[in-house]
């Protein structure tokens, strides 16, 4: 059983068939997620030609500087092309991935490159049955669905690391839709009311003037407002899966509500907050895509944040600020420099919520040493990897939280009841 081009690409040009195997080879990458029309295949046939395909190499670096525009895209091109272009390695792996699994700790047991779930169903949709001919039509069966969930209800708690690219697509709908409910705190400044507490003199005096000496009091109260928000995430490698989502979530909530701050690091801080503004999230997504430049890399949470208390702190934080720190806690320089930082943000904020994706995990305690100079200095701990997770932030918000580990202490003492 194969799949992809009948050829490789030497014999295929041989052939005359480089045409139609680059136009098959798109169309599955654009089902696999990435962006690609008939400008692109056009441009890849020109680079080819411009390079040739004697090598291999060469031919693998002309389709990539054509298809590829985004760090994270290159996982998904690399692996297609292996599997397109018979890797038979790979395309055991994605025949294995497309079977289930009867062997218990099979996934344990598979240590290397796990194929990616979109890339597989792409495959898979292209292939076809070998035949070439349409699947008929199954008979339509109608069900009960009184005690079912909706589909709805089965995405929200769908890991994002595990959705097809159809439940990505539609996940990304939802996200959009999202309201981020923050809780409004009184500020400094006072709005008339007539059942106010503090009595505006100066609105009184003028009241009585106004009416020839008769005494009119004038009551005020704080005017209330949602504090800034301001939102960390990490791009690093071992959070790319999530950081995408993540994006789409930063863009919602910048176009929804005014004084969000959205901050992207990795080995260094970039601030995105005026591309999110852009209401087109696919707009906003590939600017920055286009800005940031250590995308699924390493991670210096250390440095990063120093960079953000000295540059950025006293404009971001001001009015009580709320911190959404996104991030699984792997440092790349073993949290140095990471306690004094923490601390120094913590202290300049009003709310400190650390989201960490590995929370998902019942098993999972802060043993790394990025994890532990962390925890002292955040007063809420989250997972946020699914739709149900970024629902009960949204209630986490709408309500007032305490200050110095509140919410980090509950974790805790569920961890050790």
């Amino acid at each position: 059983m194969t799949a992809g081009p009948a050829n490789p690409p030497a014999e295929a040009a041989g052939r005359g068939r480089l045409v139609e195997n680059l136009m098959f080879f798109a169309r599955t990458l654009r089902a696999a997620g990435l962006p690609i029309g008939p400008g692109r295949v056009i441009e890849a046939l020109r680079a080819v030609e411009a390079v040739g395909i004697g090598k291999r190499d060469d031919f693998y670096w002309s389709i990539h500087s054509v298809f590829v525009n985004r760090q994270d895209q290159r996982p998904v091109f690399d692996q297609a092309f292996h599997v397109f272009w018979r890797n038979p390695k790979l395309l055991e792996r994605m025949m294995a991935m497309l079977l289930p699994s009867l062997t218990p700790g099979a996934e344990e047991a598979e240590k290397g490159e796990e194929l990616s779930r979109r890339l597989a169903e792409a495959l898979l949709a292209e292939r076809g049955d070998g035949s070439g001919e349409a699947a008929p039509e199954e008979e339509e069966v109608e069900f009960e669905a009184t005690m079912t969930y909706s589909d709805r209800e089965l995405l929200r708690g769908i890991d994002f690391e595990k959705m097809s690219s159809e439940e990505l697509t539609r996940a990304k709908r939802l996200v959009a839709q999202m309201q981020l409910p923050i809780m409004a705190v009184p500020t400094r400044r006072f709005l008339p009311s007539p059942h106010g507490r503090r009595i505006d003199m100066r609105a009184t005096l003028r009241a009585q003037l106004r009416s020839g000496g008769v005494p009119a009091l004038r009551r005020r109260n704080p005017r209330r407002r949602h504090p800034p928000l301001v939102i960390i995430c990490d791009i690093s490698g071992s959070m790319s899966r999530y950081s995408r989502i993540m994006l789409h979530f930063m863009h919602a909530v910048t176009n929804d509500r005014d004084r969000v701050h959205a901050f992207l690091f990795g080995t260094r801080l970039t601030n995105i907050t005026r591309m999110l503004r852009h209401r087109d999230v696919d707009v906003a997504v590939d600017r920055v895509a286009e800005t940031v430049q250590d995308w699924s890399g390493g991670t210096r949470i250390g440095i990063c944040l120093a960079e953000f208390n000295a540059k950025w702190s006293r404009r971001v934080l001001g009015q009580g600020a709320l911190v959404l720190f996104i991030s699984d806690g792997l440092d790349r320089d073993s949290g140095e420099g990471l306690t004094r930082e923490m601390e120094r943000l913590h202290k300049s904020c009003r709310r400190i919520i650390w989201l960490n994706p590995l929370l998902r995990y019942d098993a999972y305690e802060p043993k790394s040493l990025g994890a532990k100079a962390i925890m002292p200095h955040i007063d809420d701990f989250r997972p946020i990897h699914n739709l149900a997770s970024l629902a009960d932030l949204t209630s986490v918000l709408a309500r007032p939280g305490r200050r110095r580990m509140e919410g980090v202490s509950r974790w805790l003492a569920q961890q050790n009841p």
